[in-house]
């Protein structure tokens, strides 16, 4: 637990350094204007589908009689914009999280590996494609699990519980990779992994938290979609930056638990020649 704190400390201090700051804007700017275009084009399309989508499910002509009895009748007409944000939310989360494990991550590592691990020899036991590919099917997995959960995200409290499990999954599986693919070797990387399993997922569940924090503004109002251009904009900013930070947390505490693994493995490998010193 100490360990996990003192990461935490380090990587909120290093997240307001302004080259931390300016990692946040590259993928920022790349998904925004990315799914800008795309919801710019289509968004028309996609509500009306969502719509009709919603029109033929049993569960929705029950919610809409819900709301009548309860005088709000004019949540009718935005149900059907509600359910395209909160679909595109998660996908703008993982564009960001790609983009930032792809762009910013190597650029986080080298940051904390010039400012705390110096003296830490890098063995590449990752490549660039190994972390798309690690990305790429662990986003595919996450968002096999998402379709299959996103009848729970109507129902009390697992909206509020989904997420952060599957985005805190997501990100413990995509940066552990990146934040030791430049210092750990491959075995020393899965050996790490197995080690600190909990903690690194632990670390991945708290990420995916804090990520949920721009989606309760959402729900907190179904009325600001009339700000839907703008207030994705700012989300979209913060989530690079929680996961920035996230980069940072993960970074210091994997390659400060692999500093220590070398050592105990260099104690052993002392102990074990001693004693066949001694033998001699």
């Amino acid at each position: 637990m100490t360990d996990l704190l003192r990461s935490f400390g380090r990587a909120f201090a290093s997240a307001f350094h302004p080259r931390m700051l300016w990692l946040t804007f590259k993928p920022f700017i790349v998904a925004t204007v990315g799914w800008g275009m795309m919801l710019w084009f289509f968004w028309q399309t996609l509500t009306g589908a969502t719509r009709a989508w919603l029109d033929d499910w049993s569960f929705t002509v029950t919610l809409y009689r819900l709301f009548d009895w309860l005088g709000f009748s004019a949540l009718h007409a935005v149900i059907a914009p509600f359910i395209v944000i909160a679909m595109a939310i998660p996908l703008i989360v993982v564009t960001v999280l790609l983009l930032i494990a792809l762009l910013s991550m190597p650029a986080v590592i080298r940051f904390l590996a010039a400012r705390h691990f110096p003296e830490l020899e890098m063995r590449r036991g990752g490549t660039w494609y190994g972390s798309l590919g690690q990305a790429l099917s662990t986003t595919l997995v996450c968002l096999l699990l998402l379709v299959v959960t996103l009848p729970l995200w109507l129902v009390p409290p697992f909206f509020a519980l989904i997420p952060p499990l599957l985005w805190g999954w997501l990100t413990y599986r995509v940066m552990c990779y990146d934040a030791l693919a430049l210092h750990a070797s491959a075995d020393e990387r899965r050996e790490l992994v197995r080690r600190h399993r909990w903690p690194l997922l632990l670390i991945g569940i708290v990420s995916g938290l804090l990520g949920s924090v721009p989606t309760l503004l959402w729900a907190s109002s179904v009325w600001l979609i009339v700000l839907f251009p703008v207030i994705t904009t700012v989300t979209i900013w913060i989530y690079a930056f929680i996961l920035v930070f996230s980069a940072l947390w993960f970074g210091y505490y994997c390659l400060r638990a692999l500093q220590r693994m070398r050592a105990e493995h260099q104690d052993g490998a002392y102990q074990v020649a001693s004693v066949s010193y001694r033998s001699n």
